[in-house]
């Protein structure tokens, strides 16, 4: 059995420190293991360097300091492992959801809005937080902690705003600007400067501003700009006011016929109910109670709202659209009693589910259509 001399434990005891090993309890801890595993593996006249160095190198993946890393990082959060594995199944259990959810999607089945809800509200909320606090620990410069904290808001903001996005909620693109621009601003200007400075990052850290850039390059190539918006709000509006044109010139060709069945009695009031419905409308998106051809002096053009977004907790428009269904399932019925195969009945009732896939634009047209239908079947009864 090989017996460790004197020299050879202050030598060990030298290079673990000159390792960067700097708590004298775990030098100790260390000295006594790696001398027990010495005179375990080397022969009597074996070579005691040769077994050292291989001996040394099964203690860690990079440098020995990470040892005295993970100790500290024991000793100062007893949580540390138990925080390390949750942010390691939240990660996981995340990505998951979120696969299913966009496969779901893709397929038309149900359980694709859970799925991707849940998968980036575990990613943002419990996995992107617990790697920051993580960082935060393992950081020991206050800049590098200051880069993981801004990374992580921006990625909490960008999945975020992916995921009201695909929901239809409002403040989307807000969130999506103000993480691009945290990005763009804030993390790759100090992040690129304190990267550089160091020899053994400079690479990385230009490669990595690189893919960031580009990153933002190709996600503002894939936005519309200020003026582009302006400019499909236009033609949107446009196309109202040519559909409403259109409707006008049938009404007056209609005059005033008299109402001879319950059908066509039916058909006026839901021709006066979708004409309050558009009012009430256009007002909630534009200020105004209609548009004229000077909509873009006033800049009263149809945006892309969501119809619920003005809707819900608008309890009169709410119950306008609930009063429209029930005159458009009456006058269906009285159709269905009428021989005429050529009666072209609505079916275009507005559900949750339809207005949710619903803009002010869409909205607008469908209630145009629904006039229009209305007053083709009144033709065909005055015949």
């Amino acid at each position: 059995m090989y017996r460790i001399t004197d020299k050879q434990i202050d030598f060990i005891l030298d290079d673990i420190r000159a390792r960067g090993i700097g708590m004298e309890e775990l030098q100790n801890d260390l000295l006594d293991h790696i001398c027990c595993i010495i005179e375990q593996k080397l022969e009597a006249n074996g070579d005691f360097e040769q077994c050292y160095s291989e001996t040394i190198r099964s203690f860690f993946k990079k440098e020995l300091r990470e040892i005295e890393t993970e100790t500290k990082l024991l000793l100062n959060n007893k949580n540390y492992y138990k925080m390390k594995k949750i942010m390691i199944v939240s990660g996981i259990v995340s990505a998951l959801l979120l696969t299913i959810g966009i496969i779901l999607k893709f397929l038309h089945l149900p359980g694709a809005a859970i799925g991707i809800v849940t998968g980036i509200v575990g990613f943002s909320l419990v996995f992107l937080p617990l790697m920051f606090a993580l960082k935060v620990k393992e950081k020991k410069n206050v800049t590098d902690k200051i880069l993981a904290g801004v990374g992580a808001i921006v990625a909490i903001l960008i999945s975020m705003s992916v995921m009201f996005k695909l929901q239809h909620w409002p403040f989307a693109n807000m969130m999506a600007i103000v993480s691009v621009g945290m990005l763009l601003l804030v993390y790759l200007p100090v992040n690129l400067i304190t990267g550089i400075r160091n020899p053994e990052t400079k690479v990385n850290t230009i490669v990595s501003s690189i893919l960031m850039i580009a990153g933002c390059g190709l996600f503002f190539s894939l936005a519309r700009s200020p003026q582009g918006s302006v400019k499909y709000y236009s033609m949107n509006t446009e196309y109202f006011l040519r559909n409403e044109q259109l409707l006008q010139t049938q009404i007056q060709i209609a005059g005033t016929n008299p109402v001879s069945t319950p059908a066509n009695s039916l058909g006026r009031k839901l021709i006066e109910k979708s004409e309050s419905i558009k009012q009430f409308i256009i007002e909630k998106e534009t200020g105004y109670k209609s548009i004229d051809e000077n909509y873009k002096a006033n800049q009263a053009w149809l945006g892309e709202t969501y119809i619920l977004q003005i809707l819900e907790g608008n309890q009169n428009g709410e119950q306008q659209v609930t009063e429209l269904n029930a005159l458009i399932s009456e006058y269906n019925n009285e159709l269905a009693k009428l021989s005429k195969r050529s009666n072209m009945g609505i079916d275009n009732e507005f559900s949750q589910d339809y207005l949710k896939q619903l803009r002010v634009t869409d909205m607008l047209n469908n209630l145009i259509q629904i006039e229009l239908k209305v007053l083709s079947n009144e033709q065909l009864a005055s015949r």
